[in-house]
């Protein structure tokens, strides 16, 4: 048995394809089947030890990136997705599998185009709300369907959709409360709020933090993701803004929480700030609060799209990114921590909407459709 993922650069693809790829091999062992061979072909392979660690064989594959704005780069991509797919026509021949997973986004492109030429069967996932152009376009010759948002489903023909919820990896489905405040030197009795901006960090919420930093350390513990190569800028501008204050030691930056900090730090948090991306579906597996701030340059507007969407579950309050000021955050902030009715309001809501069999779900499809393709 041979499955191919494929996906873009960035966190919201890799890790449901590492999840989904933890499922399959854990079914196929509770099976007793072959161990079947995995392979992961994109531009990069995002985070090698996963990769090695799941056994799954990276396959790089160029995919030139399709933007919406005027740039001279899209003319060099072109002759990039090109090539692309030259090289993934022969990489797909050559391992020939038996399904192809997609996440979408430009990198996939190169790589489902593959599969419908030899007409190797194809599974696509869609997390957003909104699907990308890719996920579009490859939904009228997938076999199935997966989506995380029940409004994706009036983009494809409904017979091929499933309702599954985002692909989670295992380890993140359990908080590690225990030592979280020894491990991130967390106050007993003051309420934590973390901030995750993604895996690259998000400017405008870190600007936004630090300017709200003096009132916020009065009441809370921060712990802040900042995002690679920004937590030196966040550090220097804390250490100013925080110069005077007696409640200082409050704020604990990190450029990246691995996966036990972060299983930590969500374990410890009572409130969580976020983007409208993939996260949504981590916050609401862990069931704790949170504050939405979307995207505003996002793709077809799909991180408000998908804010909202979450929001209506009551597990969530969305501020759009225009409207957002120090004193807005910190009133909602306190508005929510204030009130413990609110609080368990948004537990429940988060709760409901989360689906931790999703990674599962996909995984049994996945295993079905290539041992029927094997034969």
């Amino acid at each position: 048995m041979k499955i191919l993922f494929t996906g873009s650069n960035s966190g919201g693809h890799f890790y449901p394809v590492i999840a989904v790829a933890q499922e399959v091999n854990k079914i196929i062992k509770e099976k007793k089947l072959l161990a079947p061979r995995l392979y992961y072909m994109a531009p990069d392979p995002y985070n090698k030890r996963l990769l090695f660690e799941n056994d799954i064989a990276f396959k790089k594959n160029p995919a030139g990136k399709m933007r919406r704005y005027f740039s001279i780069l899209n003319f060099f991509d072109y002759f990039k997705t090109a090539f692309g797919i030259i090289k993934a026509t022969i990489q797909v021949f050559f391992i020939f599998p038996d399904v192809i997973f997609s996440k979408g986004g430009y990198g996939s492109f190169p790589v489902v185009l593959a599969a419908r030429l030899f007409k190797i069967p194809l599974v696509i996932h869609e997390s957003d709300s909104v699907p990308g152009k890719v996920n579009k376009w490859s939904g009228d010759f997938a076999d199935r369907i997966a989506i995380s948002f029940p409004d994706a489903g009036k983009y494809f023909k409904k017979d091929k959709i499933a309702f599954t919820g985002n692909p989670i990896r295992r380890e993140l489905y359990t908080l590690a409360s225990e030592g979280a405040a020894e491990f991130l030197k967390l106050e007993p009795d003051t309420p934590v709020i973390l901030i995750l901006g993604g895996s690259q960090g998000a400017k405008k919420i870190n600007d936004l933090i630090v300017q709200a930093l003096p009132e916020l350390v009065e009441k809370y513990q921060v712990l802040h993701q900042t995002g690679k190569d920004k937590l030196k800028e966040a550090e220097a501008t804390a250490e100013v803004l925080l110069e005077k204050s007696d409640f200082k030691h409050r704020y604990r930056p990190f450029e990246y929480l691995n996966t036990l900090a972060l299983r930590m730090a969500a374990g410890a948090s009572d409130l969580i700030i976020s983007r409208g991306g993939s996260t949504i579906f981590e916050i609401a597996l862990w069931g704790v609060p949170s504050i939405i701030i979307p995207l505003s340059t996002a793709a077809e507007d799909h991180q408000r799209k998908n804010a909202f969407a979450y929001a209506r579950s009551n597990a969530a309050i969305v501020i759009e990114e225009g409207n957002l000021t120090p004193h807005i955050l910190i009133a909602e902030i306190n508005r929510v921590l204030d009130d413990n009715e609110q609080i368990e309001k948004m537990k429940e809501g988060a709760k409901s909407f989360a689906h931790p069999n999703a990674a599962h779900i996909i995984a049994e499809e996945l295993i079905r459709i290539a041992l029927l393709h094997e034969k």
